[in-house]
Formats: C-alpha cells, sequence, structure tokens
C-alpha cells in the first residue's frame, strides 16, 4: 500500500509527485502511455525525435523550485534558451515586427517598426500588466484555490489592492482603452489564447500574461521541451517514486477502513492512503470517481488547436527562421468569432510555427529542420465527433496560408499532425481541449475545480484544468498545489526533506 498514487504522469503529476516523495512519501505513478509528459509529448521521425506541445516555458522559476524540492535545481537539470529575435509577428499588411527576450530590445523593436507613440504604447501596457500580475499572483497562482470567501477575509487593504487586477472590464476592451496601434492591439490580444480564452470575453486581469512573456521571459529549453519531463522524472526517481507506464487507471473506489482503491484497465488493484490525480477533471470527476459524488462545475471547454511537424528544408543566413513566428489573418477577432460563436475553426487561422533548431537547439535531419505548426480551433462538441473533413480542410488552410507567406516551400512536408479529435483521444474527458475550461468570465479563476474534489476526502487534482490553470508552469504549481493540500490533511508541512 503506497502512501500516495498518483494517476497520470504529466507535468502536474510529476511536479506533485517530487513534493510529496519529497516528505517522505511512499508515491506511486501509473501512467496509461509509455512514457511521461502528457500534452508535453514527443514523436520521432526518421530518427530525430521532435516536440509536439507546448513551445515556450515561461516562469521557469516553478520548475526551479519543484526540482530544488528533490535536491537539485533547474540549473543543474537544463540548459534554458533565448533566442534572439524570440518572435516575429507577420500582418496581413506586409508589417514584420520582431520581438526580443529583453524587453528594452523590443521596445526598441517597436519604435524601429511602428514608431515612438507605438513603443510608448507598449511600455505603458506592460506597466500596467505588472500591475496586474504583482496584484493577482499571490491569490490566483502561486496561492491556494481562490474563493470569493477567500478574498473578503484579506481585509479591506487587500482587497483595494486587488482593484488593480483589473477584473471587471474584458481585455479586448482594456487593450483598445490602452492602445491605438492596430499591430499592437493584435499581438496583445493573441495572449487570451494563451489559456485558451475568448479575449472579446475574458477578464483583462488575463493582460498579465503579456507581462509574463514580453518583461519576464520566454525561453526554450536545450534539446527540446521534453528535457522538462525528463528532469522531473529523473528528480522524481531519485527520491524514490515508482513508475509504472501503460497502466490505465479506470476507477478510484474508497475503501471502508480508510484509503482508496486505484483500478486499472489490466485487472489491476492499487491501495493507497490518497490519490493525486493528474487528468482531466471532467474525466475525473466524470469517469474515475463513483457517480454519487457531488461535482462542480468544469466550465465550458477552452480552444483546442490542430498541430503538425512539417519537415522543412533548412534556411540560412538572412532567410534562416527565427524561433518563433506568428501569422496573423486579415481580421484576428474572427477567429475568436468562429471559435467560440460559431463553433468551428477559424476562417482564416492565425498560424503559429516554432522552429525547433533556432527555439531548442534540436537536431534535425540533414538538409531539414523540424517545425511546430499550430492552429487554434475549437474543441470537440459534448457527446460527439466532428466530421474529419473539418479537421482536412482546416490543415488545407493552414498549409496554403504558409506557403502564400513563403513560410514553407512546396517540397516541405507535413510528417505528423493531430487534430482536436486526436488530443480527446489521448486525454478523456477534454474533449480536445488543451486548457480545461476557458476563462470567459470574471468568475473563471473561482468556478475552476480546486485541488482538493469535495465529497471526495484523500482525492487531489492536479493538472491544467484545476487550479490555478493550463500551461506548464501552471501545470507544474497545480502538482505542488495538490502536494500542499495532501501533506496538510494529513498533518504535515510542505517543504524541506
Amino acid at each position: 500500500m503506497a502512501d500516495v498514487v498518483v494517476v497520470g504522469a504529466g507535468v502536474g503529476g510529476l511536479s506533485a509527485a517530487v513534493h510529496l516523495a519529497a516528505r517522505g512519501l511512499k508515491v506511486e505513478v501509473l501512467e496509461a502511455s509509455d512514457r511521461p509528459g502528457g500534452k508535453l509529448g514527443i514523436h520521432v521521425v526518421d530518427g530525430v525525435e521532435v516536440d509536439t506541445g507546448p513551445s515556450v516555458l515561461t516562469l521557469p522559476d516553478t520548475l526551479d523550485r519543484a526540482l530544488r524540492a528533490a535536491g537539485t535545481s533547474l540549473e543543474a537539470e537544463l540548459t534554458l534558451r533565448a533566442p534572439e529575435p524570440a518572435f516575429r509577428y507577420l500582418y496581413p499588411d506586409g508589417t514584420a515586427l520582431d520581438v526580443y527576450p529583453d524587453p528594452e530590445r523590443t521596445l526598441a523593436s517597436v519604435e524601429g517598426t511602428l514608431g515612438p507613440e507605438a513603443a510608448g504604447e507598449l511600455a505603458s501596457f506592460l506597466a500596467y500588466a505588472g500591475r496586474i500580475w504583482d496584484a493577482a499572483a499571490p491569490h490566483f497562482v502561486y496561492g491556494p484555490t481562490p474563493s470569493l470567501g477567500s478574498l473578503a477575509g484579506l481585509g479591506p487593504g487587500a482587497l483595494a489592492s486587488l482593484l488593480r487586477i483589473d477584473p471587471l472590464r474584458r481585455m479586448w476592451g482594456a487593450i483598445r482603452g490602452r492602445v491605438r496601434s492596430p499591430h499592437l492591439r493584435t499581438l496583445l490580444a493573441r495572449y487570451a489564447t494563451y489559456n485558451g480564452s475568448d479575449v472579446r470575453r475574458a477578464p483583462a486581469t488575463l493582460n498579465c500574461i503579456a507581462h509574463v512573456e514580453l518583461s519576464l521571459g520566454g525561453y526554450g529549453v536545450e534539446g527540446g521541451m521534453y528535457g522538462i519531463a525528463r528532469a522531473l522524472e529523473r528528480a522524481a526517481e531519485r527520491l524514490g517514486v515508482e513508475f509504472r507506464y501503460g497502466t490505465r487507471v479506470v476507477r478510484l473506489t474508497e475503501r471502508s477502513g480508510g484509503g482508496w482503491s486505484v483500478d486499472t484497465a489490466d485487472g489491476g488493484v492499487f491501495l493507497a492512503r490518497a490519490v493525486v490525480a493528474n487528468a482531466d477533471a471532467a474525466h475525473v470527476l466524470g469517469d474515475l470517481l463513483p457517480r454519487s459524488r457531488g461535482r462542480p462545475s468544469t466550465g465550458d471547454r477552452s480552444m483546442s488547436g490542430w498541430t503538425g511537424i512539417v519537415r522543412a528544408r533548412r534556411r540560412t543566413g538572412a532567410e534562416a527562421r527565427v524561433a518563433h513566428t506568428v501569422l496573423f489573418p486579415e481580421r484576428y477577432l474572427e477567429e475568436f468569432a468562429d471559435v467560440f460563436d460559431r463553433d468551428r475553426p477559424p476562417a482564416e487561422p492565425t498560424v503559429y510555427l516554432c522552429a525547433q533548431e533556432a527555439c531548442h537547439g534540436r537536431a534535425g535531419w540533414a538538409e531539414d529542420e523540424p517545425v511546430f505548426v499550430m492552429a487554434n480551433a475549437p474543441a470537440e462538441p459534448a457527446g460527439g465527433r466532428r466530421d474529419p473533413a473539418v479537421w482536412e480542410a482546416l490543415r488545407a488552410t493552414v498549409l496554403r496560408r504558409l506557403e502564400r507567406a513563403g513560410l514553407c516551400a512546396p517540397g516541405d512536408e507535413l510528417v505528423w499532425e493531430r487534430t482536436p479529435g486526436g488530443l480527446a483521444d489521448a486525454f478523456p474527458g477534454s474533449r480536445g481541449s488543451i486548457y480545461g475550461a476557458a476563462s470567459n468570465s470574471p468568475f473563471a479563476a473561482f468556478r475552476r475545480p480546486a485541488n482538493r474534489i469535495p465529497g471526495a476526502r484523500g482525492v487531489y487534482l492536479a493538472s491544467g484544468s484545476a487550479h490555478p490553470g493550463g500551461g506548464v508552469p501552471l501545470c507544474i504549481l497545480s502538482g505542488e498545489a495538490a502536494a500542499r493540500a495532501l501533506l496538510a490533511d494529513l498533518g504535515l508541512q510542505a517543504g524541506g526533506p
């Protein structure tokens, strides 16, 4: 009997396992696939390993804290990269705007491309976004699951400071009110997609994402983003965590004498004092736990995405690809209308590229380099699947846009792809959404499932669909938050050996 069974070896599950094992608990991790990482995945094409998930690491301190709990560090395990330029934004009018890891260089680039007025607007906006982050992060990111009651208990002074998070306006309204440059408006609106939300409906609080990437920095990882999963797995194994791959969990049952029984698809039964579920909250609450348990709403689904890997002829010199490229459409807000209002892929999608050699130093083929491609799309509908022809049409549109923009050549080959339906198959309960629930309401942070599950004492959530949200750093924090809640319930303090 283990102290804790962790269901799922995604980033949240790995983080939880490390923090729990660091307190001396016996931890077993059960993972349905044959490797760790979850959506932080890889694929091998003709002997070349490529990343198939997240492309940027923000808030690296969250990863460092998890590794330090295991007696190592980010510096000891991984090498971060800050490619220059970091992003190149391509607009329909022919404008190409480069963004750098250093905010001062970014502002200089904006001034040189869009003029001094636009640079001043971005500087002012980033100061505003930084104030939001400073006020929101302790309560909505790094702290335990927030509630209206917990915020009310902070006192008048703290509540007054929270007004700086701009919760009553929408992201797009705040952007329009502070920025006149149409190019910058489009760039800043894109940050709503970093948690799969609708810029027209999401609270202006999410404008802090611009501060996180543009001011605090977004990094590549030497050798590929998958190195994060490998580093966390190594750290967990050093602490004695046991991993069982190819082991799909199908049921969680509370035992009459205390603790939980974890049943697997192959007939295995694992016993534990507690369970940390690193899976989509809808799957845990709707499939793994008994139906009689009360369950919170998991909210409207966030965006999904069509993703692919293009084996592209390597470009050098002035033609070399930058780490990240974003190709915007003529009418950017129509993308949000298509996904959230019309429940269909964008007619003219924004296309995102990550050149993995430039960004992460991943070695490609002899003459070709791996380029990750993504276009936003809606999740699969509840209770059904879209006609595959929908995704075939989106693929054709994306590849056509890339060729017209000169970002891919006719000889470049799509060697891997995954549709929202493929994501739904790989991650039960998600319907293919990448970030769990969308943050399309001022109350989204309070509606997101908590790390403790009400009515299921001893079961905890650690994933991008639970507090504090999706994306690599927030999933790491979700695992830490679940571990802290579990340790507190066992009468143990988090942190320390």
